[in-house]
């Protein structure tokens, strides 16, 4: 194998793939990554046997060939070249080469055949979704979910498809997320299935602002294709909890407030949280709210923010994270924050999004 390229082009479509290689693995292979040349194109391949990641790119390829090489140290190698053109070839007994005009480095790599081969997904239904639209559907749901090992089923995001509907929740039982959109294409589609968060970052990561993706479901694992880049996952197996039972109905006093300006209060409130007071009290009144918190042996902040409310007034408190989490992947300026009684959750509802936390004890 040999083939030419620039050091930045190479090192960005590193980064693309290598987030997913762990130091510790099972076996040693999972620490490599495959390049493989081929018909002008380079592809470089990871896995950890529960998500696989590819991508390619144009390249001059003088001799077609695979490889397999350790992912960190080439990462490190590539990134500390001089700028410009890098070739890469590979000599007898796996010895891979690296050079540029001024430098060389001679790296030991493994044979392609001891790599794990990625799923294959031939002649299966594919369905397709804008990259926009999912890109705005995980960025609204992904924080709400659980890194309890022990409820491994809330370990991901659950998709259920539809006709030309699509639906994500998390919820990690203290808080839930559901956001429900309409696909351009329609079709007799029905999909349920729940992708691990290790997936959903590496989703975020490389999803655009524009075109659309490839959902393509194969036995237990998806495909999502972005194009040059491919995500192929195992999805969590178990059933996901009845979420239907735990959204209220919709309330009509709901306190109306600037969005920007209730984030900011409540960080700065929850600079005086510890792990054992953790919850922020917000009272509310017809046209204020006041955010407060105190700390036995560190201390308390009080501030106010202009509201509108129509409902009785009350206290309650929430964690302060949960709240933050939610409003910073919001864009509206003004947001309706339903609560109703100190016991009861409060909820946030926005064009199809509805955002459920459950309150604290103050």
């Amino acid at each position: 194998m040999k083939f030419q390229t620039t050091k930045e082009n190479l090192f960005s479509h590193i980064q693309i793939t290598q987030n997913i290689v762990t130091p510790r693995v099972s076996l040693p292979i999972l620490s490599n990554m495959l390049l493989e040349a081929t018909d002008g194109k380079i592809k470089l391949i990871t896995t950890d046997l529960d998500i696989g990641i590819s991508c390619e790119y144009p390249v001059e390829v003088v001799e077609n060939g695979a490889i397999t090489v350790p992912s960190k140290r080439f990462a490190e190698i590539i990134h500390e070249l001089p700028s410009g053109p890098v070739v890469i070839a590979v000599k007898k007994n796996n010895m891979v080469t690296i050079q540029t005009e001024t430098c060389e480095f001679k790296i030991m790599g493994l044979p392609k055949e001891e790599f794990p081969k990625l799923p294959e997904f031939k002649e299966k239904e594919v369905i397709k979704i804008e990259q926009s639209l999912l890109k705005e559907m995980v960025g609204k749901t992904s924080f709400a979910v659980s890194h309890d090992e022990t409820r491994y089923v809330l370990n991901g995001i659950l998709f259920k498809i539809e006709n030309d509907k699509i639906l994500l929740v998390a919820t990690d039982g203290r808080r839930l997320a559901l956001i429900e959109k309409k696909l351009k294409s329609s079709g007799n589609k029905k999909i349920q299935m729940i992708v691990p968060l290790k997936t959903i970052h590496e989703l975020s990561r490389n999803l655009s602002d524009e075109g659309d993706l490839s959902l393509i479901l194969g036995e237990n694992q998806a495909l999502f294709d972005l194009g040059a880049v491919q995500v192929i996952s195992r999805l969590i197996e178990g059933e996901f909890p009845d979420y239907h039972q735990v959204i209220p109905e919709r309330q009509k006093e709901a306190l109306l407030l600037d969005r920007e300006k209730f984030l900011l209060a409540l960080r700065r409130a929850a600079i005086l949280s510890t792990l054992d007071y953790q919850a922020v009290k917000l009272e509310v009144f017809k046209n204020k709210l006041v955010i407060s918190k105190s700390t036995p042996d560190i201390g308390e902040s009080r501030e106010e923010l202009l509201s509108e409310y129509a409902g009785k007034e009350l206290a309650i408190g929430f964690n302060p994270s949960y709240l933050i989490d939610v409003l910073k992947n919001l864009q509206d300026e003004s947001i309706n924050f339903e609560v109703t009684d100190s016991e009861k959750p409060g909820v946030i509802r926005d064009n199809g999004y509805v955002y459920i936390v459950l309150p604290m004890r103050i």
